[in-house]
């Protein structure tokens, strides 16, 4: 501003150019948090899915009568795990993971829900069983 009180050309200018970078940088952390909250919910839901992978497979490697206690967390939200003759699907907040598990010998069709707990064990007929 000159003694009369107008304000530059300049000044105006300088001041946009500041608030242009301000709402830039504000606009690219508040995309960077987000997505980092994103991907802390998906490797949380990849590890329960892992937890219940690695129990079955220790199951089915210890052989007839071995059973084990798995309790799912309730902490991560609702979701629902489903075990199939040779694969693990989890779905929670409509987006789904999977992994396989080779060399299963299931029962039959099984769905798993957070909060709950689940004896998984090895039948006489060499047969994953969960209850």
């Amino acid at each position: 501003m000159n003694d009369r009180g107008f304000v530059s050309v300049e000044y105006i200018f300088t001041l946009f150019i500041l608030f242009t970078i301000g709402c830039g940088l504000l606009f690219y952390s508040s995309s960077l948090i987000n997505s980092s909250i994103n991907i802390e919910d998906s490797v949380s839901h990849r590890i329960i899915l892992n937890d219940v992978s690695c129990v079955i497979s220790q199951v089915n490697s210890n052989g007839v009568g071995y059973s084990k206690y798995i309790k799912l967390p309730s902490d991560k939200g609702y979701f629902e795990i489903t075990v199939d003759k040779s694969k693990l699907t989890i779905e929670y907040d409509n987006k789904k993971g999977e992994t396989m598990l080779p060399l299963l010998n299931m029962d039959s069709k099984y769905k798993l829900i957070s909060g709950r707990g689940y004896y998984i064990s090895k039948s006489d007929d060499g047969k994953i069983v969960i209850t």
